[in-house]
C-alpha cells in the first residue's frame, strides 16, 4: 500500500511521504487563495471550495479563515455554514450532512498519534473517519475527535470536546461531551410559536 492508502484506511502512515507532501502543498495554496479572497468574490470562493473538497453541496458557505490538511477527504452536503476559524484535519474522510452549522472555532480532527513514545517519535501517524449527520448545529469552540459519529438533528453545546458517538435527536455538551437530553415535541412547539410571532410582527 502507498502511504496515502494507509492514511485513508486508518493504518499507521508517514505524513512526510512525497505524494502526501504534494497534496498538502496544493491544499495550502487553495486555502491561501480562499482566505485572502474578499466578500465581493463569492463566486470565486465557491469555485475554490469545489476545487478543494471531495464534494460540496449547494449553498455551502465558509467564513474565512479556514484551515484543512488535504481538502479532498472532506465531503459536505447542502446548506453548510462554518463560522470564523474552522479547522478540519482531514487525514481520513470527514463526511458532513445537509443543513449543518458550525459556530466559530469549531475543530474537526481525524488525525491521531501513537500513545507509545518510541512509536510516536518515528513520525508515524494515523487517522479515523468522522461523520456528522443532517441538521446538526455544532456551537463555538467545539472539538470533534477522531472516529466520532454525530447523528441527525443534534445540537452540540459550546466548548464541547466530543470523544464518543452522539445519537440522533439530542442536545449534548461538555468535556467530555455527554448527552444532556432528548430534543422533544415541546421544543418543536416552542420554537414554532416563536417563528409565528416573528411573522406576526
Amino acid at each position: 500500500m502507498t502511504e496515502k492508502e494507509k492514511m485513508l484506511s486508518g493504518k499507521l502512515y508517514m505524513a512526510s511521504d512525497a505524494e502526501l507532501r504534494e497534496e498538502a502543498k496544493r491544499c495550502r495554496k487553495l486555502i491561501r487563495l480562499f482566505n485572502n479572497s474578499t466578500e465581493e468574490e463569492m463566486d470565486y470562493r465557491t469555485s475554490l471550495l469545489n476545487d478543494l473538497f471531495g464534494k460540496v453541496g449547494k449553498n455551502a458557505f465558509i467564513e474565512p479563515t479556514f484551515r484543512c490538511d488535504y481538502g479532498k477527504n472532506i465531503y459536505i452536503g447542502d446548506n453548510f455554514f462554518a463560522n470564523y476559524d474552522c479547522i478540519i484535519l482531514d487525514v481520513c474522510k470527514v463526511e458532513i450532512g445537509n443543513n449543518v452549522m458550525f459556530g466559530p472555532r469549531v475543530c474537526v480532527y481525524t488525525a491521531g498519534h501513537p500513545i507509545d513514545t518510541e512509536v510516536r517519535i518515528t513520525g508515524l501517524e494515523f487517522g479515523q473517519e468522522i461523520k456528522i449527520g443532517d441538521n446538526v448545529w455544532v456551537c463555538g469552540n467545539t472539538v470533534i475527535n477522531p472516529g466520532v459519529k454525530i447523528g441527525d438533528n443534534v445540537v452540540i453545546g459550546s466548548g464541547s470536546v466530543v470523544t464518543k458517538d452522539i445519537e440522533d435527536n439530542v442536545i449534548a455538551a461538555g468535556n467530555p461531551c455527554k448527552v444532556l437530553r432528548k430534543i422533544t415535541q415541546e421544543d418543536k412547539e416552542y420554537w414554532n410559536k416563536k417563528r409565528e410571532e416573528y411573522f406576526e410582527d
